[in-house]
């Protein structure tokens, strides 16, 4: 029987993820990129300005935390306001329009697979899946 113990068998390296250092690496607003996943969730990091579209997630919640700046979530009947160190979970099937007057970093947290402008594909589509 080994005395050798559990957690020096463990090969993998310990870093924490340096979410300014993550943002730099992000060429362009409106890309989300993918820092963590835990079980089937995605922990996406992007920077966002000015209008997304109204869209909407039928089979999931959608929770965004800001980092940096001023972000409004609309909605058809009202509007939710949050700054930096504040978070929103947007509930399943609720139609929803982020907005930013100026640029806003935020971390967003979704099953994988999730397509940032719900069931629609435009020009503000972001690829899913990539990581940095």
């Amino acid at each position: 029987m080994s005395s050798t113990p559990a957690s020096t068998a463990i090969q993998a390296p310990y870093r924490a993820i340096n979410f300014a250092d993550k943002l730099s690496l992000i060429p362009d607003q409106w890309q989300q990129r993918v820092v963590a996943e835990m079980n089937d969730y995605q922990f996406k990091l992007v920077k966002i300005e000015g209008d997304f579209i109204w869209h909407v997630h039928t089979d999931t919640d959608e929770t965004f935390i800001v980092l940096d700046g001023r972000l409004r979530i609309d909605f058809r009947d009202g509007a939710v306001h949050l700054g930096a160190g504040e978070m929103f979970v947007v509930p399943r099937g609720k139609e929803h329009k982020p907005y930013a007057e100026k640029e806003v970093q935020m971390l967003v947290i979704e099953p994988r697979g999730v397509r940032n402008t719900g069931e629609q594909e435009n020009e503000r589509t972001a690829a899913n899946d990539l990581w940095i």
